[in-house]
């Protein structure tokens, strides 16, 4: 055999790990990133460079994920579980705080542990309810829910707002899948419909995050402070029209009136530029992204994949959907990046990882099939 068709044999081992579909969609919306982030960041030099090479990385993670089996990763669900949690109340005590948020810890290196708990909390909750699969009862429902409340709490209490959300979502997409009945949910959306107004709003939000919903719901009470995010990126959204300004043409990136351009912001940057027509084109690759993890989650062979690829695809629709929301002037501002094209390593290696799971339950499918 010759030297070439060796290396090719080898190339396609290599990338048989992945699923074609789902790489081929997370790899078209990062093109979409970049070419963003080109006309974006024009006076943060190496940015692209950066992001480059942190999509190298999110690829390696997604392509380790994607050859460790499911029950591997059902063996090591207490452990990181467990670590994570360790690490955010080592946050709680002894973490750096920076602009008035004890989110980070040093240990040699700096390090935000609440990104582990975003794949850590659906990963131990979809082990929980594996071992009780056939005999579920109400108290197994109440023990998930604290499983899932503790890193929301401290997560919350640092305060970060948009993580623990994020975190929440996840867990609770892993408790809905397991059956949580519609009864339950109406009298919890009761229950938080009764509580917001009277306990969490006055007693439980800090200054800050009052100030983003008031600002949500009215923007121009302080233009150029608080509401400056939203009625900047909102003109940037309004003034692409249907077929946009064109790729580097956007004025409200390049005058830099849109702030956090690359990262949280860059969806307005797109939709300036791009307009209607892109965002179009944007929100079908999305779609398509979630259809295919949908498809991964119906057709995986254990009740643990189910819950854990249901979970990983909670992760990708929330992620998208806040930051749009945000951006378009509908959600109070967080700090949410847009999927697979915001600038930054760790949200972009969380995201790689929470892929390679799905293509590690869709790869693990066929080889039981075989």
């Amino acid at each position: 055999m010759s030297q070439f068709h060796m290396n090719w044999r080898a190339i396609r081992r290599y990338f048989a790990v992945f699923d074609g579909p789902l790489a081929m969609l997370i790899f078209l919306i990062m093109s979409c990133g970049i070419v963003t982030l080109y006309s974006a960041g024009y006076d943060f030099p190496g940015r692209v460079e950066d992001q480059l090479r942190n999509i190298v990385v999110s690829f390696f993670v997604m392509w380790i994920a994607a050859s460790v089996p499911p029950q591997t990763l059902m063996r090591f669900a207490i452990p990181i579980y467990t670590l994570g949690v360790t690490l955010l109340i080592a946050v709680a005590l002894f973490g750096m705080v920076k602009k008035g948020s004890r989110r980070w810890l040093n240990i040699g290196m700096v390090i935000q542990p609440s990104e582990m708990l975003k794949i850590a909390t659906p990963l131990m909750l979809a082990w929980y309810f594996q071992k009780r699969e056939g005999a579920l009862r109400v108290q197994d429902f109440i023990i998930a829910t604290i499983i899932l409340a503790i890193p929301f709490a401290l997560i919350g209490k640092q305060p970060d707002l948009g993580t623990a959300m994020l975190v929440g979502m996840a867990g609770f997409a892993v408790i809905f899948l397991a059956g949580l009945s519609w009864k339950v949910i109406l009298g919890i959306l009761g229950f938080a419909a009764a509580v917001i107004p009277t306990i969490v709003w006055p007693y439980m939000l800090h200054d800050y995050q009052r100030d983003r919903v008031l600002t949500l719901l009215d923007p121009s009470r302080d233009p150029l402070g608080k509401g400056f995010h939203i009625i900047q990126s909102t003109i940037a959204v309004g003034s692409g029209g249907v077929t946009g300004k064109g790729w580097l043409k956007g004025t409200q990136a390049h005058l830099e009136f849109i702030p956090e351009r690359t990262t949280d912001f860059i969806f307005a940057v797109f939709s300036e530029e791009f307009g209607l027509v892109g965002n179009l084109v944007l929100l079908l690759l999305y779609l398509l992204l979630i259809a295919r993890c949908l498809m991964i989650a119906a057709n995986a062979p254990t009740l643990f994949t189910r819950l854990l690829a249901g979970s990983m695809t909670a992760i990708f629709f929330t992620y998208a959907f806040v930051n749009m929301g945000m951006v378009s002037g509908i959600l109070p501002v967080v700090g949410v990046p847009l999927p697979f094209m915001s600038y930054g390593g760790t949200a972009l290696v969380t995201l790689g990882m929470a892929a390679g799971i799905l293509m590690s339950v869709q790869r693990h499918r066929k080889l039981i099939q075989t």
